[in-house]
């Protein structure tokens, strides 16, 4: 006699056997990796690092080390080669980064937009663009690369410095060696205004301003007062605000996509709450609005000479610099440039 097996389903409904399992999503959505990997320029004290250390901080927290983040300071995952750090994260080499509008620029050319030389004259104009549609189009496309942007930080307005002399007008600049992180609009500013441009690295410029292999340098006033540029020979500051290095908080997209989505809020939370950390601690001391300038007479307790220009005499570098601002307008995009001047009016 045949004896005809019962079906699966019969067995099932009979309760003698399980069906099969479901495939593994829920461990696919929780079993993260040990370690996730967090790229910053420069370390603690500076802002800038301590913007980065801190949202590691809050996302290993807050998810009590299920998403554990490990800040990697001095872009040390590229071998300190700040200008590497956004293809790193496409190839997968870094997680999560807090980078700088400055440093991203040549791979992303829009975000040049902040590099104009005087688009923006105060941290009125500087809200503006990035609370605004500027900011919005931007993180538009730094997310076309792959990138989750969560959130905006602020290394501050860059200040120049020099060992030699008061920079009050253009024709001061003549002559001095300037030390500029990376970015072909910035050699093309200080050439418009006399001045012989040094491309370096943030690893490089302390020994290069010890030594005099370059008379000065272009950095927040935070970033000074933390490296004592003051003993580097650092004597002479002016504050011209000539262009803001906004900071921006992002992932990779494949980190991103592999938390589940009460992680992914997490994430994006504590990205914002560092954020708003880092662009404090960039202001303190300031004197902004009337309010605290312990920064500002710190400086000139060290006896540096601060030299604050009026709109009049920042006019002045606008205009000799005006060519190249229309030059890189054109290569940004037209009409992302008039969204930013826009917004700045």
């Amino acid at each position: 006699m045949t004896i005809i097996a019962p079906s699966r389903r019969a067995l099932i409904a009979a309760g003698l056997t399980a069906p099969l399992a479901a495939p593994h999503v829920a461990r696919a959505q929780t079993a993260y990796r040990g370690e996730y990997k967090m790229t910053v320029v420069g370390n603690r004290p500076i802002p800038f690092a301590e913007g980065a250390f801190k949202w590691a901080e809050l996302v290993t927290e807050r998810t009590s080390g299920r998403i554990n983040v490990r800040t990697y300071p001095g872009s040390q995952l590229v071998g300190g080669d700040q200008t590497r750090e956004l293809l790193a994260m496409r190839q997968g080499v870094i997680d999560f980064g807090v980078f700088s509008t400055i440093n991203i620029a040549p791979q992303l050319r829009e975000v040049g937009i902040f590099q104009l030389p005087f688009l923006m004259r105060d941290h009125r104009a500087f809200e503006a663009l990035i609370r605004g549609v500027v900011g919005r189009d931007i993180f538009s496309v730094v997310e076309r690369r792959e990138i989750v942007p969560l959130a905006w930080g602020e290394n501050g307005f860059r200040e120049i410095s020099n060992s030699k002399r008061t920079i009050r007008t253009p024709e001061d600049m003549r002559g001095l060696k300037i030390r500029f992180a990376a970015g072909a609009i910035f050699n093309e500013i200080l050439t418009a205004m006399g001045a012989n441009p040094v491309q370096m690295s943030f690893a490089d410029l302390q020994p290069a301003l010890s030594t005099g292999a370059v008379d000065g340098q272009e950095n927040p006033i935070n970033l000074f007062l933390a490296l004592r540029m003051d003993t580097l020979a650092q004597k002479h500051l002016t504050v011209w605000n000539y262009v803001n290095d906004p900071l921006i908080f992002g992932l990779s997209r494949t980190v991103m996509n592999s938390f589940t989505p009460a992680d992914q809020a997490l994430v994006r939370d504590c990205a914002i709450e560092a954020g708003r950390y880092q662009i404090e601690l960039t202001r303190r001391g300031l004197g902004l609005d009337g309010g605290d300038d312990a920064s500002m007479r710190d400086l000139r307790t060290r006896g540096v000479e601060v030299t604050v220009l009026t709109d009049a005499e920042k006019e002045a570098f606008a205009r000799i610099t005006r060519p190249v601002y229309d030059r890189w307008a054109a290569t940004i995009g037209a009409e992302l440039v008039r969204k930013a001047e826009a917004a700045v009016r």
